[in-house]
């Protein structure tokens, strides 16, 4: 049996893999870890390879052609095994100690056979995350224990609230495959940000989730290619916004709110921050195309679901960022840039 499913989505990663897939290695054979060579043409491939050698039970290679992290993610969740799903970034890496005591909780859940009828066992699993500035010699842990109880099962009518600048992110979050797999969440291929979808989507098919304060995941920061990266996602601006779109349409919040109210709550904020990021870097571009992307793409939402656009221009994050006029650009911009030196986010 494997427990767990690592997809490691791979390009051009030779420099830095190693030290993701040796921290997955912990694990043993309870996971797999499936490496996905993305079209790489540098040695990628050839240490996937290496790899898939040392340890034939543990690592299994798939060579593709170039169809970016999201395509990865989509052939890692089509082959998993395991009964819960992780995307680590080839770039970064676990803990392997929090990955050992995740890894022991879910085989005692597991216990008994349980698993095989899905009785009993969490949909998700939620852990901390770390941002890591290696190069500056610098990290910040962002943990959620204001808003679920640690290692207690519980569900998203009993969770507490999320802070304004506080939401799950793909690192944070590792979900049963099967769960993914009834979501229908599908990434589109050659898109960057695409695990935003992949952390919005799946919530509403959860139904039980186990939070550990553990500080799992290490997700590096630095690199001047990062698609985080400030100018890369100005240049890279149309595929934020055709992700926010699809984040925007793919779940109907007023059947998420009957259920789980909180929930719907949390995912609006969710697409309120998307377009908050959209809207704040259309600015920064400063262009008359820009801003008429940004127009488009809050005039989508407001076709797409009315009442969800008020809700959204009313917002104390999203509507901040569609002030009318250059003078509310600028406020904007302002604002962005104090809470960027104040928070130290990339």
């Amino acid at each position: 049996m494997k427990y767990v499913t690592f997809t490691v989505p791979c390009y051009n990663s030779e420099s830095y893999m190693r030290r993701c897939v040796d921290s997955l290695l912990v694990g043993g054979k309870d996971v797999e870890i499936i490496l996905i060579d993305d079209g790489s043409t540098d040695g990628t491939a050839a240490i996937a390879d290496e790899y898939t050698v040392k340890y034939p039970d543990i690592v299994r290679t798939v060579h593709k052609k170039n169809g970016g992290h999201g395509s990865g993610v989509n052939k890692g969740l089509e082959l998993a095994q395991g009964i819960y799903f992780k995307v680590v970034d080839s770039d970064d890496w676990l803990d392997e100690n929090a990955c050992l005591q995740l890894l022991g909780q879910i085989k005692e859940f597991c216990g008994g056979g349980r698993c095989e009828f899905g009785e009993d066992i969490p949909d998700l699993f939620v852990c901390n995350y770390v941002y890591d500035h290696l190069d500056e010699g610098t990290s910040r842990v962002m943990d959620y224990r204001n808003v679920f109880p640690d290692r207690k099962m519980c569900n998203w009518n009993t969770i507490g609230h999320f802070r304004p600048s506080q939401y799950l992110i793909m690192h944070a979050l590792m979900f049963r495959t099967d769960v993914l797999r009834k979501s229908g969440v599908k990434l589109p291929e050659h898109t960057f940000y695409v695990d935003n979808l992949f952390s919005y989507q799946p919530l509403p098919f959860v139904e039980s989730i186990f939070y550990m304060d553990l500080d799992l995941y290490h997700y590096y920061l630095g690199r001047d290619d990062q698609s985080v990266n400030e100018k890369v996602l100005m240049k890279r601006i149309d595929q934020q916004i055709k992700v926010t779109d699809m984040v925007a349409r793919c779940v109907d919040l007023g059947e998420v709110k009957k259920k789980y109210p909180k929930l719907a709550v949390y995912m609006m904020r969710n697409i309120s921050i998307m377009l908050s990021i959209s809207s704040i870097h259309l600015l920064l571009i400063h262009n008359a195309e820009a801003w008429q992307k940004r127009k488009n793409m809050w005039n989508r939402v407001r076709d797409y679901d009315r009442a969800l656009y008020y809700r959204l221009r009313c917002s104390t994050v999203s509507g901040l960022t569609y002030l009318p006029g250059r003078l509310g650009g600028k406020i904007t911009v302002g604002g962005y840039r104090f809470a960027k030196k104040i928070y130290q986010f990339q």
